[in-house]
């Protein structure tokens, strides 16, 4: 059984991939100071309660942001699993198609991840919107290699960023406005953060695709990416899981590149 794991800014997901599908996927907060230890205990303890225990997992991938949690998952899967885990980024991480960037720019495990899981499942001329601790745009060439993108700040971030930064603005949840002119500070802020970042992905979206000048696939991911299918049609697909995916499509990728 493959274990996949992503490692995000704010959350981590774990999964558990049988070569057809996912039996099970677990979430938790990202902490740099978690120990291997503690991993074992809180995944063993949710697959027992999924019936999961005497599943052996034999193989595992990391792609992570945030590279200090890289050790203890290594750590993780070697005492535990009895196996040493394919980290993406990494130089023996082989991927499908080589990123077409600057020389020298070190391209994201998310974004590397988010290309090959929706290459596969959509193939080239691609758009991908990922709705995480930043919004990011990744733009998947016709053989599925990574040609670039665009970074804005995330949706959670610019609401923490403006309640910070203006003593008077509380801390508001993020939801789809009864209308676009709110008549008190919430609906003020709720309008701003939706129809603002519904303006944002459309904007970007056709802006990239004048630039591509060709029909381009786009494809939304990340939690908040339905909510803001509301409010427009920003995408042409919605794929839950298309980081974990991705992994899965990279794992298989170097098994038979190793063959």
């Amino acid at each position: 059984m493959l274990l996949a794991i992503d490692v995000g800014n704010t959350n981590t997901v774990f999964a558990l991939w049988d070569g057809a599908e996912f039996v099970s996927m677990w979430r938790t907060a990202t902490e740099v100071q978690r120990t291997a230890d503690q991993y074992y205990v809180w995944l063993s303890t949710l697959m027992k309660l999924r019936h999961l225990e005497d599943v052996r997992i034999d193989e595992a991938i990391v792609s992570s942001t945030v590279p200090r949690v890289v050790f203890n998952l290594r750590v993780l899967c070697n005492r535990y699993f009895d196996c040493r885990p394919l980290v993406v980024g990494k130089t023996e991480c082989h991927l499908p198609a080589s990123p077409r960037v600057d020389p020298g720019t070190q391209v994201g495990p998310d974004r590397i991840v988010n290309t090959a899981g929706g290459y596969d499942l959509h193939g080239g001329d691609l758009i991908v919107v990922d709705f995480g601790t930043a919004t990011t745009f990744d733009v998947v060439g016709p053989d599925g290699a990574y040609e670039g993108g665009v970074i804005a700040p995330g949706v959670n971030l610019s609401l923490q960023a403006l309640h910070d930064a203006a003593a008077a603005l509380p801390l508001v949840d993020v939801t789809m406005p009864s209308h676009v002119v709110g008549r008190n500070t919430v609906d003020c802020m709720q309008s701003g953060i939706f129809w603002g970042y519904v303006g944002l992905v459309s904007g970007l979206v056709a802006r990239i695709k004048a630039e591509r000048a060709r029909p381009m696939t786009v494809i939304g991911t990340g939690g908040l990416a339905p909510l803001f299918q509301q409010g427009d049609t920003l995408f042409d697909v919605f794929e839950d899981n298309l980081t974990m995916h991705g992994l899965t499509v990279i794992h298989t990728y170097n098994k038979e590149f190793q063959e």
